[in-house]
């Protein structure tokens, strides 16, 4: 990002558009009297937009305004992360044990935030037992009760029959609160 935006010296546009640090804009001057301004007040001249007619440059101090705008990007980037969705592939004939183990790990990916698309495959003959694929939908879904909730019902497509599932507000609401209590340490008399 630092390679990228021009400042002070490095700015080639014969004018530009100048804003100030406090966001009021000063109209359109030199570079080099902008830069001067910049100066004036121990600060540097920024290109904030060099694609516009004239650029756009602003007086700010360039590590303030170089640690922020990597701030916004980690946390544009972690709010895009948690976006993701999961998915889960059950057999149709899949094991008690099998089945509890991979809800298992469907709750870690509920209590994390993420939305799973659960998706039960059908294999050769099976396929013509469709019933029994929405029934085990059914006793997935039930088995979570009221702490999901279905985005997408169950739908066949191809060999394939999938649902997607995320938490629902109150059991988010109630992780949340479990991660913010103090867990209470034990006196030792």
């Amino acid at each position: 990002m630092a390679t990228s935006t021009r400042l002070n010296g490095q700015i080639r546009a014969p004018e530009v558009r100048v804003i100030d640090a406090d966001g009021k804009q000063l109209g359109v001057m030199s570079s080099r009297e902008a830069y001067q301004l910049a100066q004036d007040q121990e600060l540097d001249l920024v290109e904030i937009s060099p694609n516009a007619k004239p650029p756009v440059c602003k007086i700010v101090d360039w590590g303030k305004y170089n640690y922020q705008k990597t701030k916004q990007a980690q946390k544009n980037r972690k709010a895009s992360k948690a976006l993701d969705m999961k998915q889960m592939r059950f057999g149709l004939k899949i094991g008690d044990h099998d089945l509890a183990v991979k809800m298992k790990k469907v709750t870690g990916f509920l209590e994390a935030g993420h939305k799973v698309k659960i998706t039960l495959f059908f294999r050769g003959r099976e396929l013509a037992h469709k019933d029994i694929g929405f029934k085990l939908a059914e006793r997935v879904i039930a088995d979570f009760g009221d702490s999901i909730v279905v985005d997408q019902a169950p739908q066949l497509n191809g060999k394939q029959l999938s649902f997607v599932i995320r938490a629902s507000a109150s059991k988010v609401a109630k992780i949340a609160a479990e991660a913010d209590a103090e867990p209470e340490i034990p006196s030792s008399n």
